[in-house]
């Protein structure tokens, strides 16, 4: 059970339990730095993915940005009782104009064929991007054919490169703007970070808008 105390004591505890997480905060940010930094992997297959305009490429995904995110749903052809996991995981996706701003999109992509895929999108009542990966190598090469998983690919020029992947438990602390793009090579790309050299960054929060005003 839990104990109850005046005031002065709760305030006591609450200041002991504010260090832990302003601590826990600083690790996260550090650790945050070290995926910045963390090698890339170049990627040159090319694969086959559905989506809205017919059978893209992977590049297209990027949609002439120049991070990219994509999350596996585990949506299965045919599937009677669509992943509630990965449902919630996009229920938590803010808008994507956000991201975007950051130079860095966000898509799903599913082995289910792609005219399933929209009527479970619909369904959901989501308008974020989602490609069927059916037939192509691409969840069996990105380590997410078995289950759900996010990846991260950076653009440099005609080059795409592999930089992060998580699952399982590492899925479940991303989701909002911020959280997904500490996930990213170039990061929230703000001046206090720890990034490498070169790394484009503006002071925080002047580069924040309603998501109806950025250009």
């Amino acid at each position: 059970m839990r104990q109850i105390v005046a005031a002065e004591q709760w305030r006591a505890a609450h200041e002991r339990l504010l260090t832990e997480e302003k601590a826990a905060t600083r690790a996260r940010d550090a650790l945050a730095a070290r995926r910045r930094r963390m090698p890339m992997l170049e990627v040159t297959k090319q694969y086959r993915l559905r989506g809205p305009a017919g059978i893209v490429g992977l590049p297209e995904l990027f949609d002439g940005r120049r991070q990219l995110i994509v999350y596996r749903h585990m949506l299965q052809p045919g599937d009677p009782d669509p992943c509630s996991g990965c449902s919630m995981f996009a229920d938590n996706i803010g808008h994507l104009a956000h991201l975007h701003a950051r130079d860095t999109s966000l898509v799903l992509v599913s082995a289910a064929p792609f005219d399933e895929i929209e009527r479970f999108r619909t369904r959901m009542g989501w308008e974020l991007p989602w490609y069927s990966a059916a037939g192509s190598d691409f969840e069996a090469d990105f380590d997410v054919a078995d289950g759900f998983g996010l990846n991260v690919f950076l653009r440099e020029g005609e080059r795409i490169f592999r930089t992060y992947f998580t699952s399982g438990r590492g899925v479940e602390a991303v989701g909002s703007t911020w959280t997904l793009l500490d996930l990213t090579p170039l990061g929230r790309q703000e001046t206090w970070e720890d990034a490498p050299e070169g790394t484009p960054q503006t002071p925080p929060y002047e580069w924040w808008r309603l998501h109806d005003e950025y250009e």
